[in-house]
């Protein structure tokens, strides 16, 4: 969904809405009479709407306005100017209210209480959140089980893994069942296999409970893994805001393609709108970089295919952190373009 248009969807549906959201800091630098005062735009007049359902990356170099967005989102911080609701809440006012609809997860910070064990945690959570009895205990085995946290509810929490201890605090951020979970950097510092478990839990919540996503981090498996929608920001305002193929097209990134030969060949060096990047010294394995706007895999390989047997052919895409980085230097080099 466009940012800022919500013909499409009826209040409801709107699970974020955001307009000309800002947030300026002022601090002090220097020391004595030398001090002064240095303004600092956070977040630029930034428009987001994000629809009930939705699973959002939002993605960033450190430093553009991606934690502060949060922050704002969540009632954390007031807003300098613009408006923002979540769930239909002003984040800042109404924040006891939005807390009963919403779930956050700190990736470098805990909700979980350090000493005790995980159990009692979850117990005091259900409290707050004021669940049922009855509600509580079938929420809390529904996430046990998908979470495989049954022989970790009696450990203190300080003795948890990381991997442990997030999926934890996931728990805890969903147990009073959100219609939102924003996870800022949740799989920072995990192992591959605990990534995995986490990305496939957060895929089943969203396709078992309609849960809206939106997640900002720097792992791209997690952007290509949970999100349907990308939303890019530089330098506090948003430049992209779209699918990941219309990211990757928006930038006109390059593709490698590989190809196996059944003979040894010549250097194919006049493939039509490709580059011949790399040959082995045999000839039988040549790979050939193209852009998309130029040509297309089919093109290359049928210019290939006429003049040796192909046996076998591999299509490397670009990494979404090119993609994101081309994209960086190209608003950076040209201010005045529009995503």
């Amino acid at each position: 969904m466009n940012s800022t248009d919500l013909t499409h969807s009826t209040v409801s549906d709107i699970v974020i809405a955001a307009k000309d959201l800002t947030r300026i800091f002022t601090r002090r630098i220097g020391t004595g009479r030398a001090r002064t005062k240095e303004v600092v735009t956070a977040v630029s007049q930034l428009n987001l709407t994000v629809a009930a359902g939705e699973s959002v990356g939002y993605i960033g170099a450190n430093g553009a306005g991606k934690s502060t967005t949060i922050k704002m989102l969540t009632g954390i911080l007031l807003p300098t100017s613009g408006t923002v609701q979540v769930c239909g809440f002003e984040p800042v006012r109404e924040r006891t209210a939005l807390a009963r609809h919403i779930g956050v997860v700190f990736g470098q910070r805990s909700q979980l209480w350090w000493d005790l064990p995980l159990r009692e945690s979850f117990e005091i959570l259900s409290t707050i959140h004021r669940l049922s009895p009855g509600d509580a205990a079938t929420r809390m085995q529904e996430l046990r089980d998908q979470l495989e946290l049954e022989d970790l509810l009696d450990t203190p929490v300080r003795q948890l893994s990381l991997g442990q201890r997030m999926r934890g605090e996931v728990a805890a951020a969903l147990l009073h069942r959100p219609r939102i979970i924003i996870l800022d950097e949740p799989t920072i510092g995990l192992d591959v296999v605990s990534k995995e478990r986490l990305r496939q839990f957060l895929l089943h919540e969203r396709a078992e409970h309609g849960t809206t996503l939106m997640l900002t981090t720097h792992d791209m498996g997690d952007i290509e893994r949970l999100c349907d929608r990308v939303v890019v920001v530089d330098q506090g305002s948003v430049v992209h805001d779209g699918t990941l193929n219309a990211l990757a097209s928006l930038v006109n990134t390059q593709r490698v393609m590989v190809v196996d030969l059944v003979q040894p060949c010549a250097p194919m060096n006049d493939i039509p709108h490709a580059r011949l990047t790399d040959c082995d010294p045999t000839g039988v394995r040549q790979s050939f970089t193209f852009s998309p706007a130029d040509t297309t895999a089919a093109a290359v390989l049928a210019a290939v295919s006429a003049r040796a047997q192909v046996r076998d052919l591999t299509i490397e895409e670009p990494s979404i952190e090119s993609i994101v980085r081309t994209l960086y230097e190209g608003q950076r080099s040209n201010p005045t373009s529009t995503p």
